[in-house]
């Protein structure tokens, strides 16, 4: 069983090497929602990710044999960094398998400490099959990425570190995976105060823990398909699930396209580099997954390793959600002038060209014609009903996208 002493004896094993990281409040989400929310922001960890807390307390409690014979873990990337990490610190070799479809950001992040990577599998679970294999043949020493007291821990000086800072704290929300944060969280913060309520999140495209909780069994995902690849954890562990049944008050779900508005809420409002898993809890809070009014509210930014693909995908379906970007297909007339005639018209409304494409091969056109996809910097929902307005008014058919 894990004690509040075994979370503070992790403290001091992290002490000097694994940061401290910051407590802001969140002006906006507190204002809008009649709360006093605050972020936990480890996302600017030295690794980028929480894990780094208990992969270092696990390593640093092993003895000089097993820390010769080297280490194994499986991840999606955030452990696995975080393991190199404590690895590279030790003086011991790292082995990380993690699945084909891991982001480039964290298979470099992990191979810049020093260990060597393993892309197998489909998912978490594949990848875990692999690695318990490897580790079990080679006589070397396992370190799973929650289920393993030392490692849960770990995560739970999260919770010592809010409540240096904010000791009447109400509520802190919690993304969950395969369980060890919020199970870290939640064992310290109830045993100071049984008072304080914890809420988890789990993505809505990996809802095991959340069906598991429910049911009061473990229950796993036939499935997991989502942007939070951080916390897309198929099957339950029937240890971490009993935790989670003493400890933690609720599990609430949130959808991808919820995820990545607080990606870009997160970038836009408090200049944070945020991930999916680690958006999860600020998207809770922002789409009133959870009730929070008159409290002190914690939200863990658990993490900010994101493919920088992602992000620009993120980026630009949010400028189109809250109208800063149009994308139409224009059907005109494939003569001389017709082009700049459509263009003059997004300049008569102040709308900027960001990109144009032209084509008159569709199979889709009528002889003569011409179909022109272009996107458009707009000001809002007011302004893109004006560049509609004139499109009509001047006889262009089109489509928005």
């Amino acid at each position: 069983m894990i004690t509040l002493n075994d979370i503070k004896e992790a403290k001091k094993r992290l002490t000097n090497t694994v940061l401290t990281t910051p407590l802001m409040k969140a002006p906006i989400l507190s204002k809008n929602l009649n709360a006093e929310v605050y972020l936990k922001e480890d996302n600017l960890q030295i690794t980028g990710s929480f894990k780094i807390r208990g992969a270092f307390n696990k390593v640093a409690m092993l003895d000089d044999t097993k820390r010769q014979n080297g280490v194994v873990a499986a991840s999606a990337g955030n452990h696995a960094q975080g393991l190199a990490f404590a690895a590279q610190h030790f003086g011991c070799v790292a082995t990380i398998f993690m699945p084909e479809a891991t982001p480039l950001t964290k298979v470099s992040g992990v191979k810049s400490y020093g260990a060597n990577v393993v892309l197998t599998g489909e998912n978490f679970d594949e990848a875990y099959a692999a690695a318990t294999k490897f580790a079990k043949e080679n006589n070397k020493e396992f370190i799973h990425p929650f289920a393993d007291d030392a490692v849960i821990a770990g995560q739970g000086t999260l919770t010592l570190e809010i409540l240096e800072k904010i000791e009447d704290i109400d509520h802190i929300i919690v993304p969950i995976g395969g369980g060890g944060l919020i199970s870290g969280i939640a064992i310290a913060a109830k045993s100071i105060n049984p008072n304080i309520k914890i809420t988890g999140v789990v993505a809505s495209g990996a809802r095991g823990m959340k069906d598991s909780f429910e049911a009061r069994l473990p229950i796993d995902s036939s499935s997991v398909r989502t942007i939070a690849d951080g916390i897309a954890v198929r099957d339950v562990t029937p240890k971490l699930l009993e935790i989670i049944l003493e400890y933690v008050d609720e599990i609430v779900e949130v959808s991808d396209n919820e995820t990545a508005n607080a990606i870009l809420f997160l970038l836009e409002k408090h200049k944070l580099m945020v991930e999916g898993a680690g958006a999860v809890a600020t998207a809770a809070i922002m789409h009133n997954k959870v009730n929070i009014e008159n409290e002190k509210v914690c939200a863990i930014v658990s993490g900010g390793n994101i493919d920088v693909t992602m992000l620009s995908l993120i980026i630009d379906k949010g400028l189109v959600k809250s109208f800063r970007k149009m994308n139409l297909i224009v059907t005109l007339m494939d003569k001389p002038g017709a082009l700049m005639h459509l263009t003059e018209i997004f300049t008569t409304c102040s709308a900027n060209i960001v990109q144009i494409d032209y084509d008159r091969n569709s199979i889709k056109l009528e002889f003569g014609e011409a179909h022109v996809t272009i996107s458009l910097e707009t000001k809002g929902e007011e302004h893109q009903e004006l560049i509609r307005e004139n499109l009509k008014q001047n006889g262009y058919r089109y489509k928005q996208i």
